[in-house]
């Protein structure tokens, strides 16, 4: 073979080669109340979303009763109710199950550890005792939630005997809330909380670094990601919570894509979800049933449109049953109506270029 030829066919192996190791995103989804699934549930949960390429689900430590989402679940209450020391670590035990199930079906968790839905609805002492401003400013709020952090994180689960905080084979990554401060009223206050939990985290993880640490999101693309958190040595990953379609957008994804990566951050959509009804998509509440085939478009474009942008997605949410179509409604039953082009996007996210190496926390 002539020089020129073997140079070229060098370049062309080496490209190749990169071509082959390129980092690939991945489908997640959320589902709040996970703890309370019983046993056929969950096993339809996780064979359905395994099928869709699905590798972390998110859920939530906020008590939860009744058939939320028509799914109708065995309760279990807050993790604190009325004060500090009032602990039930029944969603902890219940989650210990849920979780080495899941990691059977190839699957890890988020977990986040409160809500602001929570503090907002005052089921817990934080919510009636300092509301949803004092609560992210007040010393002793945010030394009590300190503490819920180092409860979490120490609770052992009894399949591996280890702690949550050293159960990597388990646990996605830790956050501290979702959507905290939601409004955003104080958000210099705001950001100097989200970074002092994320470093409590950090601490309780006691340098292992299996396990990731995130934010909660916020209420659209920008608000999610305040220029502070990219300075925050704590947080890996900053979440993006998005429902306007504006902010699905490949090209205005990409400049926060780039900023991340030049402040050594990743990045997922960590909420986000197709409108069942012609309401506006960041209003989902009302509106008259949009055709099958229109939702089904919708849900593989923005999907695609993510995908795009190399960030991995978290649908808003997969149910283990059929969609009751009430309220804010962006979920999508297993076996369901939109079931399978939700698939067809999950399975095509795995094979997408993922922007951030997420390798090695997933199964």
């Amino acid at each position: 073979m002539k020089p020129f030829s073997c140079f070229t066919a060098l370049l062309f192996g080496l490209s190749s080669l990169g071509t082959s190791l390129a980092a690939k995103s991945f489908s997640a989804s959320n589902l709040y109340y996970a703890a309370g699934l019983k046993d056929s549930q969950s096993t339809t949960l996780l064979q359905g979303l395994q099928s869709a390429g699905v590798k972390v689900l998110r859920v939530w430590l906020d008590g939860q009763s009744g058939s939320p989402k028509a799914t109708p679940i065995n309760s279990f209450n807050s993790l604190q109710g009325d004060s500090p020391s009032a602990w039930d670590d029944t969603v902890l035990n219940r989650l210990d199950t849920f979780m080495v199930k899941a990691h059977g079906y190839g699957i890890k968790l988020i977990i986040s550890i409160h809500s602001y839905n929570a503090l907002e609805g005052n089921s817990d002492f934080y919510g009636k005792w300092y509301g949803t401003g004092d609560f992210y400013t007040n010393t002793a709020a945010i030394s009590q939630f300190k503490d819920r952090i180092a409860h979490v994180m120490a609770h052992v689960n009894p399949t591996n005997g280890k702690k949550w905080s050293q159960s990597s084979e388990y646990i996605f990554a830790f956050e501290a809330q979702n959507e905290a401060m939601h409004p955003q009223g104080n958000p210099t206050a705001l950001a100097s909380w989200q970074c002092t939990m994320a470093q409590s985290i950090k601490n309780n993880l006691n340098g292992n670094t299996g396990i990731l640490v995130t934010t909660g999101g916020g209420a659209y693309l920008a608000n999610s990601l305040l220029d502070s958190y990219f300075s925050c040595s704590a947080l890996d990953v900053l979440a993006i919570h998005a429902y306007g379609v504006g902010d699905f957008e490949t090209s205005k994804l990409k400049s926060y894509v780039d900023k991340a990566k030049n402040a050594g951050k990743k990045l997922i959509m960590q909420e986000w979800g197709a409108c069942y009804t012609d309401a506006s998509n960041n209003n989902c509440n009302g509106g008259s049933a949009i055709s099958t085939s229109t939702r089904d478009s919708n849900i593989r474009k923005w999907a695609a449109s993510i995908d795009a942008a190399g960030i991995p997605w978290f649908y808003w949410q997969i149910l283990p049953n059929a969609d009751p179509h009430s309220g804010w409604d962006y979920e999508v039953g297993i076996n369901d109506v939109n079931w399978s082009a939700l698939k067809q996007a999950g399975l095509a996210a795995g094979k997408a270029d993922s922007a951030f190496d997420f390798s090695r926390w997933l199964l």
